[in-house]
């Protein structure tokens, strides 16, 4: 006996059939925040600060930097080009992301 042919399910509904399936939703997003470790903000001494000062004058818009600067209680590594350079609302701006010049640690030309 021959059978009917089954009708063909909708590729768009094939598709939901391989999507991954995230049981415990925000579970990654949670455990990466408790790995956190968070630390307190590193004064600088006199050298250094006239060190990062000397680095920031040598710094120019569109050069590629490296910096390290204080956010949310840890220390953040960010490198890109440098989108702006404001010294009256002292703020430093690599691609997207605006650094307060108190947050900076260090500073390098790429």
């Amino acid at each position: 006996m021959a059978s009917k042919p089954k009708h063909k399910m909708p590729i768009a509904d094939r598709a939901k059939q391989f999507m991954p399936f995230a049981a415990l939703k925000g579970l990654p997003e949670a455990l990466a925040a408790r790995e956190k470790i968070l630390v307190a903000r590193i004064t600088l001494s006199p050298e250094m600060a006239d060190e990062l000062d000397r680095k920031m004058h040598h710094l120019k818009k569109g050069q590629m930097a490296s910096v390290i600067y204080f956010h949310q209680d840890e220390y953040i590594k960010i490198t890109g080009l440098v989108a702006r350079i404001d010294p009256t609302c002292r703020v430093l701006q690599i691609v997207n992301t605006k650094i307060c010049f108190d947050d900076i640690l260090d500073v390098n030309i790429v």
